[in-house]
């Protein structure tokens, strides 16, 4: 239960960082409303799933899932450059993140 409490909040970490981008520096309401709230939902899961997962796996997951989400979201989403330079260090960031599953 708490990696998938882990998924989710990482999940929510790509919400918040879009959210973040779209509100232009808190200057348009509902993006900065959706940031907040998958802000705490996400920061909320992520404590709670470090209950039982150590804190380095549990972080580096979370961060690991919302960075692959966020830059996926820009480059099919929002317009943001793909090469296959990125697309490669993106599968490293999931190789880590499968490994440290696999070795937890």
């Amino acid at each position: 239960m708490a990696w998938l409490l882990l998924i989710l909040s990482g999940l929510l970490e790509t919400v918040w960082a879009i959210a973040l981008d779209a509100s232009r520096g808190f200057t348009r309401l509902w993006p900065s409303v959706v940031f907040l709230v998958a802000l705490v939902l996400s920061m909320g899961g992520l404590a709670l799933a470090l209950r039982s997962i150590p804190v380095g796996t549990g972080y580096a997951v979370w961060v690991g899932i919302g960075a692959i989400g966020t830059a996926v979201v820009g480059m099919v989403w929002l317009g943001e450059a793909v090469s296959v330079a990125r697309i490669c260090c993106l599968l490293l960031i999931v190789g880590g993140v499968v490994g440290l599953r696999l070795l937890h």
